[in-house]
């Protein structure tokens, strides 16, 4: 294969990453803690069973593919610098 092939494609698939992670990112929840009136309900974090389990729902599962495009955008961005610098 050529190198401005590869080059080409790597360019298409990091637009691909950026875009759905750009959307990812805008569509999870914040994660900022409730503060007084989580002191107010006596509330603490892990104490039930939604808290023990977020990793198995959707907003887990977004978390979680975030993470893993994330990486790979990384990586991506690492491996096309080196390509244009060859």
């Amino acid at each position: 294969m050529n190198l401005e092939l590869v080059k080409n494609i790597l360019y298409i698939v990091y637009a691909i990453i950026c875009v759905i992670l750009i959307i990812l990112t805008l569509v999870q929840k914040s994660e900022q803690e409730a503060g007084a009136s989580q002191a107010i309900t006596g509330s603490s974090s892990n104490s039930n069973f939604y808290d023990k389990n977020k990793g198995r729902t959707s907003e887990g599962l977004q978390k979680r593919w975030t993470i893993i495009l994330g990486v790979i955008f990384v990586i991506l961005t690492v491996v096309i610098s080196i390509l244009t610098l060859a």
